[in-house]
């Protein structure tokens, strides 16, 4: 069997998702779980018949990959990263190349780009934007570290990134150290602040007596190519408040707890 173009670890929905995007584009990929019965369930499952190869083992994966070797870890942030790197290195060579596409804090991304040049070995932050959806048919990519590590993936990242109206990939090299996990991190800032504006607006339409098909009226105004608050977040407001639920003749949002856990 020829060498894999690239290694995944964590296949949880983002993880799952992209492998299946850059297959998709002609690419071979060796994927990792750290459970062994995610990923056969995933090569038999949605994987199956396609050019991505199980591996049960760190070394396995390693072995599996062409040089230099890329690996992309998508596991929660924090230590899960740092254990995964520090199992890795021992297996790597000078010029491999690790990613990191969580949800990493820069300053842990500037730690790690720094420990691992140490050693010889590349490593890029990389934000990625779009959730389940976008992993599987186009994300926004952020990446940041060397440069000549980002050349190492560049082909890859634009061939699986989202396409923006004129046809341009939806990434470029952000910076060095952790410049890609900064601007990840100001992103999900503006996302989160035009989220609890959206929510407070629909707190005061229902406080004021609109029933939420006014409100997704209202919405869908906001949303109309015309206006200036057309967005994605709005777009998805409209649609969430006029879904109905099944058995009632409610709304789904008027049966959802006003609760967060």
């Amino acid at each position: 069997m020829s060498k894999a173009n690239i290694g995944l670890i964590g296949l949880e929905v983002m993880g799952r998702s992209l492998a299946l995007n850059i297959e998709s584009k002609g690419y071979t990929v060796a994927v990792f779980n750290r459970t062994a019965e995610k990923t056969r369930a995933f090569v038999e499952g949605p994987a199956r018949n396609k050019k991505i190869i199980a591996t049960y083992d760190l070394k396995d994966l390693v072995a599996a990959l062409e040089s230099p070797r890329k690996i992309m870890l998508m596991v929660k942030e924090g230590e899960p990263v740092d254990n995964f790197i520090s199992q890795l290195v021992p297996l790597l060579a000078p010029g491999d190349l690790i990613i990191d596409g969580g949800n990493s804090f820069f300053k842990d991304t500037m730690r790690r780009n720094t420990m691992l040049a140490d050693k010889g070995i590349l490593f890029i932050g990389t934000g990625v934007s779009g959730g389940e959806e976008g992993a599987l048919k186009g994300p926004a990519m952020m990446p940041g570290g060397q440069r000549d590590a980002y050349n190492l993936v560049e082909k890859i990242f634009r061939s699986i990134s989202a396409k923006a109206y004129d046809g341009e990939p939806c990434v470029d090299y952000i910076g060095p150290h952790g410049a890609g996990h900064f601007v990840k991190m100001v992103h999900n800032g503006i996302e989160y602040g035009d989220m609890e504006l959206i929510g407070e607006c629909v707190w005061f339409f229902k406080n004021i007596g609109m029933e939420a098909s006014e409100i997704a009226d209202i919405m869908a105004e906001w949303n109309s190519e015309k206006d200036v608050l057309r967005s994605y977040l709005v777009e998805i407001t409209a649609d969430s408040m006029k879904q109905p639920h099944q058995g009632s003749d409610e709304y789904l949002v008027d049966r959802v707890a006003d609760i967060t856990r």
